[in-house]
């Protein structure tokens, strides 16, 4: 493949081009670090009066456009957009701090705004349904309510960080200085390739040069180049549109969560396999398989990105879920719940399955904290049947019920300290078991389980929300028994820090949380939280981890 690049300045990249993201492309995914890294470029020109190189942008010539006397090339950005959607920003932040006579601030605005009816912009971005870039660009508002998406929060958090930084430097220096060092001292290797056909290897002759690209976007293009060479000119044009829908639905399924992505890859290169296998292959294998089976025919290259669709939407559907999320992060037991959800059985059998999975997993990898190695090899082998062998649900039922026969709840359980310390280290699992001891709670009393106080806990770190009755600054060597934690609200939790039980109480009983009410009600009751009431809890809840994970 013969490349022509181009080494460009920022003002001339920027010249008589309109950029588009197109909808099959991910969405912003920079973030605070990135943007960091970038404002940091920015200073050490400013040190040195250096040039700096930015990055490759790869782009797919469409159409000219014509406005009043101009010509602009539209171009579909292939790779690059992260960089050049941050820079764009951060022009419009510039635009901002200058003075409204500045003839700067007039350059910058017909630069990011191409039309007197103000539609047309130097770069349209996708997944933007709320139009919080366009408004953003436009106006010069950061709307924070009119944000839906993760997508949009990380455009809003991406004006504040310039705005912050152009506020920086101009307190400093002179904003015409930083628009100079943007103009001048940025540049960029541009690549715009006119054929289709073609664009879709770039990635991987970019990538053989050192370009860092994320294997399930190569994935992406390897699907596409199929189709362009082996597909008929008759059905191509269609072919083509219908894969870029799906890589649509993939990036808008996983919004900013790319690490979803990566391990939804790795699922669906592991059921892909013919053999049975042993673990979890990497993402560049997985890429590897899936291409491999696209094979050449239309049928089997769409049926590749069909079946990587469905590992996303079922990685997601189970990360969405707060209860299955917070069972482990272990990538060969998540492999296992994936499959489950892939299989679509009826809503019972569906629950069932979940249930047996949650408690054998949270048992081994919770309560009896083995190794994140263990059972590798085990849990996916079910995981693949699962998926691949058409096992009915009382078959998967029983083959993981068997994964924990040998951690029964009673040895796991044995050691008479095994509660002491339920707060250093453990963290995560503890939130967990409160969170479910506050369901079991709610029901056997018969009242609402309070989901929305749950979700402010599970919003932050568990250490924030997790509350030690007894106060750590009492020195006692029970403060950590879990029969002294409890929940709360984060903000809540922080207020109360060092106060004795009974000041505490007051706020427990109106804190939402069943568990939580009740401890308030008991020290109301004694008037006091001692050493013997803490053992009485802890044995309360052992007793409800029996027979929930037994």
């Amino acid at each position: 493949m013969q490349l022509s690049p181009m080494h460009l300045k920022s003002v001339s990249l920027f010249s008589g081009r309109l950029f588009r993201i197109p909808e099959y492309q991910r969405a912003y995914a920079w973030g605070s670090r990135q943007r960091a890294d970038l404002f940091g470029d920015v200073l050490d020109i400013k040190r040195s009066g250096r040039e700096h190189f930015m990055a490759t942008v790869v782009a797919l010539g469409r159409d000219t456009r014509k406005i009043n006397a101009d010509e602009f090339k539209t171009v579909d950005i292939v790779d690059g957009q992260q960089r050049l959607t941050t820079l764009v920003i951060l022009l419009k932040a510039i635009e901002k701090g200058l003075a409204l006579e500045s003839r700067t601030r007039r350059d910058i605005a017909e630069l990011l705004v191409k039309d007197d009816e103000r539609t047309l912009l130097l770069l349209q971005t996708n997944h933007d349904s709320s139009s919080v870039f366009t408004h953003y660009i436009l106006s010069g508002e950061i709307k924070t309510s009119e944000s839906r998406t993760a997508a949009d929060l990380n455009i809003l958090e991406a004006a504040k960080e310039c705005e912050a930084f152009v506020e920086r430097w101009g307190a400093e220096g002179d904003l015409i200085e930083l628009v100079d060092i943007i103009r001048n001292k940025l540049s960029f290797v541009y690549h715009e390739i006119a054929d289709e056909a073609t664009v879709y290897r770039v990635f991987e002759v970019l990538n053989s040069r050192g370009l860092d690209v994320k294997w399930i976007d190569k994935l992406k293009s390897q699907l596409m180049a199929l189709l362009f060479e082996h597909v008929g000119t008759g059905t191509r044009a269609e072919s083509v549109r219908e894969m870029q829908r799906l890589w649509g639905d993939i990036y808008r399924t996983l919004g900013q969560r790319g690490n979803l992505g990566d391990e939804a890859l790795r699922f669906a290169g592991t059921w892909a396999l013919k053999a049975q296998p042993n673990r979890v292959i990497s993402q560049e294998d997985a890429a590897a398989v899936l291409t491999e089976t696209a094979g050449t025919k239309l049928k089997t290259i769409m049926a590749s990105g069909e079946a990587l669709k469905r590992v996303v939407e079922a990685v997601k559907e189970l990360d969405d879920n707060i209860r299955l999320r917070a069972v482990t992060k272990i990538a060969h037991a998540r492999f296992v719940a994936t499959a489950i959800l892939i299989r679509q059985f009826d809503g019972a059998s569906r629950e069932r399955l979940l249930a047996a999975w949650e408690r054998v997993t949270f048992r081994i990898f919770g309560l009896a904290q083995a190794d994140t190695r263990y059972k590798v090899g085990e849990y996916v082998r079910r995981g693949y049947s699962i998926f691949a062998n058409g096992l009915d649900a009382m078959e998967i039922e029983q083959r993981l019920i068997a994964l924990g026969k040998d951690y029964a709840i009673a040895d796991v359980l044995n050691r008479p300290d095994y509660w002491e310390n339920s707060y250093e280290g453990w963290a995560e699992e503890v939130r967990y078991i409160l969170f479910r001891y506050d369901e079991y709670l709610a029901t056997s009393a018969g009242t609402n389980f309070n989901q929305s106080q749950w979700n402010k806990i599970w919003l932050e770190e568990p250490a924030k929300s997790i509350e030690h009755i007894l106060p750590q600054s009492s020195g006692a060597p029970f403060v950590h028994n879990i029969g002294n934690l409890t929940m709360l609200t984060p903000g809540l939790n922080s207020s109360l820090r060092d106060a004795p039980p009974p000041v505490k109480a007051e706020k427990y009983l109106t804190s939402g949380l069943t568990a939580t009410t009740l401890v308030g009600q008991d020290i109301e009751a004694k008037e006091r939280w001692d050493e013997n009431m803490i053992k009485f809890r802890t044995k309360e809840i052992d007793t409800f981890v029996r027979r929930e994970w037994g």
